[in-house]
């Protein structure tokens, strides 16, 4: 397989099926238009899937996990440690995303690329190993280009793992103490804007720990800009091993004709370097919700994305993605259940 797999084509969307879900949406019992945001979710998964009625049943959870080594720089308000214990907690079922798969009934996949603390191989956990978490991106570049091939084509995996069982919906999570400051840093330079306009408090840092988190950025922006000629560069140079697996999977699902549920700030972020990468995959993303991270807007902007949901949420592990799938299941309801007007009998609005 070339080096370069991410930059194969996009799957084209049918125009055929949208066609058909377009006319269906006008035949329902409904005034046009009055399902609003729901109409043109299901035509546009109805495009995405080639069927007129599309339908999500079969859901994968992919969770991405490494450290990062910027942490030494004091920008999170959490240890390294908690990364490797959060993988134990998503196997065992006791995180936020693993009671929102339950629940779902959701396939939940958990994905070590790489901790700062080793750790013992966990039943239930697919160890991947880039090595023991990113460099301090504040001093050198956060990863080899041979690290970040091996994420990109971990992320991929996954993917084509959720394709054999019939995959309908991808959600990725991520987990990794620090990624907030390595997806603004990314953020930054993909928007061409300073460290004050996209950090936040990630895990709660307080106003002061947000500004310091925000010049460590800066200063990485300066150290390594004259050396980024593209995104693949910023992802080496700024990026962590799970942000690298999300834009992996993110190429792969266009690629393969699966749409994707993109989560918060983190995962809107690798969605962003994964247009640039490739922009053919655009049309395949869906957008969760606007995360309480104040970059998140900033980047769902520069997507022309539109999230389902507003609820303040910050926590990541794909989880504001999780809470957004019923919204999609109902659309595809609605849209596929509904009698019509000739079916039910019901007089149409005079043309």
């Amino acid at each position: 397989m070339s080096l370069q797999w991410w930059q194969g084509p996009c799957q084209p969307l049918d125009h055929v099926a949208r066609v058909k879900a377009e006319n269906r949406q006008r035949q329902l019992t409904k005034p046009a238009g009055s399902l609003g945001r729901l109409e043109k979710l299901a035509i546009h998964l109805a495009a995405l899937q080639g069927r007129e009625k599309p339908s999500l049943e079969s859901l994968w959870i992919a969770i991405f996990a490494g450290d990062h080594g910027v942490v030494a720089e004091g920008v999170s308000a959490y240890p390294q440690a908690v990364t490797g214990q959060m993988l134990a907690n998503f196997v065992a079922g006791g995180a936020a995303i693993s009671v929102l798969a339950r629940e779902l009934d959701a396939a939940l996949e958990v994905i070590d690329l790489g901790t700062a603390e080793p750790l013992p191989p966990l039943p239930g956990v697919r160890h991947v190993q880039a090595g023991a978490g990113t460099r301090n991106l504040a001093r050198e570049p956060a990863m080899s280009g041979a690290q970040m091939q091996i994420c990109l084509d971990a992320g991929r995996d996954s993917l084509l793992r959720a394709r054999a069982t019939g995959c309908d919906l991808f959600v990725g999570g991520e987990m990794g103490i620090g990624n907030t400051t390595a997806a603004a840093a990314l953020a930054c330079w993909l928007l061409n804007c300073p460290a004050s306009e996209l950090a936040g408090p990630g895990t709660g840092l307080d106003s002061a720990g947000v500004a310091h988190k925000a010049r460590v950025i800066d200063a990485a922006l300066t150290l390594h800009r004259t050396r980024i000629d593209g995104p693949l560069q910023a992802l080496i140079h700024l990026g962590g091993f799970e942000i690298a697996a999300l834009v992996g999977a993110y190429l792969a699902a266009a690629q393969q004709g699966i749409a994707v549920l993109v989560d918060g700030f983190i995962c809107s972020v690798a969605a962003l370097l994964a247009v640039h990468l490739n922009p053919g995959c655009r049309d395949w993303l869906l957008f969760a919700h606007h995360g309480a991270e104040p970059g998140h807007v900033r980047v769902l902007q520069a997507l022309g994305a539109e999230p389902l949901l507003e609820l303040g949420l910050r926590l990541g592990e794909g989880s504001g993605a999780a809470l957004s799938v019923p919204v999609l299941r109902l659309a595809c309801a609605l849209h596929g259940q509904m009698a019509t007007f000739a079916e039910a009998a019901v007089a149409q609005r005079p043309q």
